[in-house]
């Protein structure tokens, strides 16, 4: 597996990834079709973010976006195509995501995750400090927040 930078040419490929993973969760299509616009990756948002790609046997298996502002960075996607899953491609991933933000100067990552990675990210050492209700169709939701301190680069 490699990890390479995400150019605006990926962008629809991305957006697949996306929809994908969060549709192997099984939502119901309607709250799939309200996250549409969350989860399309557009060139524009591959110029203002950092944001890579995993390439596992020849073809993109998930990818990663960052927000970096002052000493603190947002996950703001991580997302693992299906049958790339239980792979490492999620590790891979997020292990890169904090050596970019450490690099970027961040001294925390912070991320909202969806309900169904709350156990990945707590694996991946992130702490839970709270949750961000998130109601659909009036049924009761929260979605965890997570933060994760970083060590400076060495």
């Amino acid at each position: 597996m490699t990890i390479v930078p995400a150019t605006a040419d990926a962008a629809e490929a991305l957006t697949e990834i996306a929809v994908a993973a969060k549709s192997h969760w099984d939502y119901p299509p309607g709250w799939l079709n309200r996250w549409r616009q969350e989860l399309t990756i557009t060139p524009r948002y591959l110029a203002e973010h950092t944001a890579f790609t995993a390439v596992l046997d020849g073809r993109m298996a998930g990818f990663y976006a960052l927000h970096l502002a002052d000493r603190e960075a947002l996950l703001d996607h991580l997302w693992v195509r299906p049958s790339c899953m239980r792979q490492g491609v999620g590790r891979a991933l997020f292990e890169h995501a904090e050596a970019t933000a450490q690099k970027g100067g961040a001294s925390c990552l912070k991320i909202t995750g969806d309900p169904h990675a709350e156990e990945f990210y707590l694996r991946m050492g992130a702490k839970l400090y709270g949750r961000l209700p998130a109601p659909m169709d009036e049924q009761e939701r929260f979605l965890p927040l997570f933060e994760k301190a970083l060590q400076p680069p060495a």
